[in-house]
């Protein structure tokens, strides 16, 4: 296939070299020229992952990169930016979305966005330094139609990374976003030195209310149980490569969440989703504690605050 992924972050540069790898000809689509251009005479990422090979993986400027002409597109860019970079591609090619968070603008699923072109989406526990490193991994992908989630499942599958294939779009959209939220109170619990007992209570109960605003918005629960659900969610709130386990890390040591992802040098898409996923709770009035202490956190409260206000809620059944 001739493939085109969209984004030059650490997940776009690792899927290139996952696609590559599989025998795929594959374009890096970079927003800036230069970084393109540093690729194609290096041969590596300046910016991210630069100790990873991408010898046979081309670069190019997203306004130069050959998208009218490949047989897919991978988006890998940040959440607020995808509806502007998803609107703009030329050709019908499927999209393959790698991207996760919400809408900031509407609050709206990324995929929603995609208009006059079929879209699907790659989640799962997905670090992007150790698919890149070619350690074990699995994800699923996500499509209204069964055949083009297999094609692409047989497409990128291989003996490192292992696809399944789901027909719960708004499922997996929805794990993907509201994993990151919680692994962000899952930071403040590093942060604060709360130990694995007050960590892994949070963690189950944070994939609790992920179920509940799964059901009410017309997902499957079984698919919170799955890899785009429990798998990423554990991998996110556990890696020390988290961004937004490290972004709930740094504010409960007392850095300002502008701070914290100033530091952390990356998109932390928890922050851009809080706010959006706690609204859209409110909208579809379901019960989601977890998120709505974070975004309280974010406004202001102290984290241990927040901490007593959870551990204070009326007792109530599993």
């Amino acid at each position: 296939m001739k493939v085109v992924v969209v984004g030059g972050g650490s997940w776009g540069t690792a899927f290139a070299r996952l696609l590559a790898d599989h025998g795929h000809a594959v374009t890096l689509a970079c927003r800036d020229a230069a970084q393109a251009a540093a690729i194609r005479e290096t041969g590596r990422n300046p910016r991210y992952l630069s100790e990873v090979e991408l010898t046979g993986v081309g670069a190019a400027s997203i306004a130069a990169a050959p998208i009218a002409e490949a047989n897919l597109v991978v988006v890998a860019v940040p959440s607020a930016a995808f509806h502007e970079v998803v609107r703009a591609l030329p050709g019908r090619a499927p999209i393959l979305s790698l991207t996760k968070g919400l809408d900031p603008a509407t609050g709206n699923r990324l995929s929603t966005l995609v208009a006059k072109r079929p879209v699907a989406v790659l989640s799962g526990p997905n670090i992007a330094d150790e698919v890149a490193r070619g350690l074990p991994a699995a994800a699923v992908i996500a499509c209204e139609s069964l055949p083009l989630a297999v094609q692409l499942q047989l497409a990128i599958t291989s003996t490192a990374f292992r696809i399944y294939v789901n027909d719960d779009l708004v499922g997996v959209e929805l794990c993907a976003a509201a994993k990151n939220v919680i692994a962000l109170a899952a930071g403040g619990a590093d942060g604060l030195g709360l130990g694995d007992n007050a960590k892994a209570a949070l963690v189950t109960r944070g994939l609790a209310e992920m179920g509940r605003l799964a059901e009410v918005a017309g997902a499957r629960p079984e698919t919170f149980a799955g890899l785009a659900g429990m798998g990423d969610l554990i991998v996110t709130c556990w890696s020390k490569s988290g961004r937004n386990r490290r972004c709930g890390e740094l504010v409960a040591q007392g850095a300002t969440p502008e701070e914290a992802a100033r530091e952390i040098g990356m998109v932390v898409e928890g922050l851009t989703t809080a706010p959006i996923l706690r609204s859209l709770a409110h909208r579809l009035e379901v019960e989601m504690p977890i998120t709505d202490g974070v975004c309280a956190v974010l406004d202001g409260i102290p984290l241990t605050d927040l901490v007593a206000r959870l551990m204070e809620r009326d007792p109530t059944v599993e």
